[in-house]
Parts: C-alpha cells; structure tokens; sequence
C-alpha cells in the first residue's frame, strides 16, 4: 500500500483539530476499498468522554458517504513516537475490517495489521459460538 497520500492528508485533518484541553492535535486519513480518502481530527469537549479520536471522526465521514470497505488508515500526530489508536478507536476500526493501521510522526512511522494491534476483535461478547 502507497502510504505517503494518507499520510499528508492525515496531516492536512490534524490542523482542524479541535484540542483545547489538551493541546494534542491528532489526525487521520482512512483509504476506501473504491480509492476515496476520508479524513478526521480530534474533536475534544470538556466532558472529556464525549471526545471524538481523529479515527473515529474519519471513520463517521466514510460511512457518512456510503464507504463501508477499507484498505487503511493513517493516524499521525506530533509527538516524540508515532502515537497508537485508543482501545476505542482499534473497535472502530475492527468494526470496518480496517486491514491495516500506519502510525506516523514527523520522523518515523509504524505499520501494523490492525489485528496485531487489536487481537480477537471480531469475538466480542455476541459470539456465542453457535
């Protein structure tokens, strides 16, 4: 997979964000299996628990747009490593089948399957085995 596109879009979304709390902009770039790019920023709120990730954000525009099939997604931020998705996010993902996560910062990226990152997503407590 071609990452740079991703990449540099997911940095264009993070200078949207809306981090006033924590002054950590993140931003992510989602590519659809019909080459349409998605993109997120983090969007806080002071009841922190209605914090929206930048995955999140990207991935509500997809499906928003009728995108339900995706290749991969980039996730960039400036930090000292590339930063990972919260738990919340790797769920998300799972739920898309999102194959393959790029974790980016100014000088370095990560790439993972998204199983590597989130093992057994799709054994969730409605897998009952039947």
């Amino acid at each position: 997979m071609e990452w740079n596109l991703l990449v540099e879009a997911a940095w264009q979304a993070r200078e949207h964000a809306y981090a006033p709390y924590s002054e950590f902009a993140v931003g992510a770039a989602l590519l659809a299996d019909d080459g349409r790019v998605f993109v997120g920023c983090n969007v806080e709120n002071l009841s922190y628990g209605l914090t929206r990730c930048a995955e999140q954000v990207a991935v509500g525009a997809a499906v928003a747009a009728g995108a339900r099939k995706f290749l991969g997604v980039a996730v960039v931020a400036d930090s000292g490593v590339p930063i990972s998705p919260c738990g919340a996010c790797r769920q998300v993902l799972a739920e898309f089948g999102v194959p393959r996560v790029l974790l980016a910062n100014r000088s370095s990226r990560l790439e993972f399957r998204l199983e590597e990152l989130l093992p057994r997503a799709t054994a969730g407590i409605l897998d009952r085995g039947e």
